[in-house]
Order: structure tokens, then C-alpha cells, then sequence
């Protein structure tokens, strides 16, 4: 079990939400560049990020300038952002980020399919995905929450990911109005605790500072104890939020426009 964190002590939440981050980079004019930038903020000197979570286009690049023995893993989407990619499309796209180095797979469930009740869509698109990405690749399936937008679909569709083994239920694409929230969050992780699994959650989008993360740890620390937050059970997908956890383990004032991002 991993070491409880201390919630009233900001640089304790700082310093688990940065070893817990999926530092992202997915705007829409995303340069290699930019990502390669990105992977360069990824250590600093509190210690590394989870991952850095990027566009397939540049998993080789980031492969390369990580190297293999870099802590920092690799993740990146597929049928990300609208979840209307063919499943053959969504297959070939995981196999080839696979193939360039990506260490998980984040997968945008078809959750129009599921609004307009065909399960066996979702089912479909998650166990073809978890065929091309087979352990030890990390699978985290996206439900795009804020979409969904009734509790009983979001519950539903946490069980089915669960179902069909994937590792982490996350819950937006940061690329909608509605992305994460504490009450999906709840939802998601009553699923995990019902489940008796052993799985992780990732809120993304819209969580920029050191006291939003502090919110989702305690949301966790209610459902699931005190100790199971970890980088292989939590992880926060945001681009904005390492400027505010390195301002809280500095003792500085964030610079101004950090944090607004993704």
C-alpha cells in the first residue's frame, strides 16, 4: 500500500500529485517540438512525472529522447478525441503506438454508441484495443463523463471498461465542455471499490492547482483508504498543473496564465 498523504500539508499534496501527473500535451496544433518541450519539464528537481501523455504522432520522438531508462512513462490516445474511429482504424493506430515506444494506451470509449444503448459497441472497442495493447501496456479507457451526463450511463460504462480488463477508467478528453468533476469522480470510484479490483482512476481536464488535486485525493481517500492513491492506481491528466505544484514546493506565487490550461 502506498504511504497515506498528508492532506493538510500542501507540499504533501504537491509532491504526490506530481509523482502521480500525466503531464499532457494533445492541443490541437501540437508541434514535435512542443511535445519534446513537454517531455523536458517532465523531471524536475521535486523528482519525475507519471508519464507525459502525447499524440501518437510523436511517441518515436519521445521515445528517443527519453531513452528506456527513463522513470517517465509514455502514454497516448487513440480514438481520441470524438471515439467515432472504426475499430480496425483504433486497432492499427494502438499497434503502431505500441510499436514506437508508447507505454499506455489511452482509449476514447464509443460513448455515442452507449448514449444510444449499444453496449456490445463499447465491448467491442475496448477488448479489440486490450488485444493490441496486452499487458504490460497500460490500458486506460476514456468515458468522456461530461458527455454522458447521467450517473447510471457513467456507472455503466465504468463497469463495462472494468469488464473488459482495462487497467484505469478515466474520465474526459479535456476536449469537451463538462470534463472532469468530483461527482463523476465518485461515481467512477464507488465502481473500482464495488469491483474489488485491482484498477486505477485519472480525472483529466480542468484540474490546475495543488488544491484541486488535494480534493481528488480525498474523494479517493473516502471510497478506497487512506494509502490507495499511487502513480499505479491515480494519475491526473493536465498540462496546467505542474506550474502550481512547483510554485507550492518553491514557496512562490504561480507565474501568471499557469494553470490554465488543459
Amino acid at each position: 500500500m502506498a504511504e497515506t498523504i498528508d492532506l493538510s500539508n500542501p507540499k504533501a499534496v504537491a509532491l504526490a500529485a506530481l509523482s502521480s501527473l500525466d503531464l499532457t500535451e494533445l492541443g490541437d496544433a501540437a508541434t514535435e517540438a512542443a511535445t519534446l518541450a513537454l517531455v523536458d519539464r517532465a523531471v524536475s528537481e521535486f523528482g519525475p512525472v507519471a508519464a507525459v501523455c502525447i499524440w501518437p504522432r510523436f511517441v518515436a520522438a519521445a521515445r528517443t529522447k527519453l531513452g528506456a531508462a527513463s522513470p517517465v512513462r509514455i502514454a497516448t490516445v487513440v480514438n481520441f478525441p470524438s471515439g467515432d474511429m472504426a475499430i480496425d482504424e483504433v486497432v492499427a493506430e494502438t499497434t503502431r503506438a505500441v510499436a514506437d515506444g508508447a507505454d499506455e494506451i489511452d482509449l476514447v470509449i464509443p460513448w455515442k454508441a452507449l448514449i444510444a444503448g449499444d453496449e456490445q459497441a463499447v465491448r467491442d472497442m475496448i477488448r479489440a484495443v486490450r488485444g493490441a495493447a496486452p499487458a504490460p501496456t497500460t490500458l486506460k479507457t476514456i468515458l468522456e463523463t461530461g458527455e454522458l451526463n447521467d450517473p447510471a450511463l457513467i456507472s455503466r460504462a465504468s463497469d463495462i471498461a472494468l469488464e473488459e480488463k482495462a487497467d484505469f477508467i478515466k474520465t474526459s478528453t479535456g476536449k469537451v465542455a463538462v470534463n472532469a468533476t468530483l461527482d463523476a469522480a465518485r461515481i467512477m470510484l464507488e465502481v473500482i471499490q464495488r469491483s474489488g479490483k485491482q484498477v486505477g482512476f485519472k480525472p483529466a481536464g480542468g484540474i490546475r492547482t495543488v488544491q484541486d488535486a488535494g480534493a481528488y485525493f480525498a474523494l479517493c481517500e473516502e471510497i478506497l483508504g487512506a494509502g490507495w492513491v499511487s502513480p499505479t492506481t491515480f494519475r491526473f491528466g493536465a498540462s496546467g498543473l505542474l506550474g502550481d505544484i512547483l510554485a507550492t514546493l518553491e514557496d512562490r506565487t504561480p507565474a501568471a496564465g499557469q494553470g490554465e490550461s488543459y
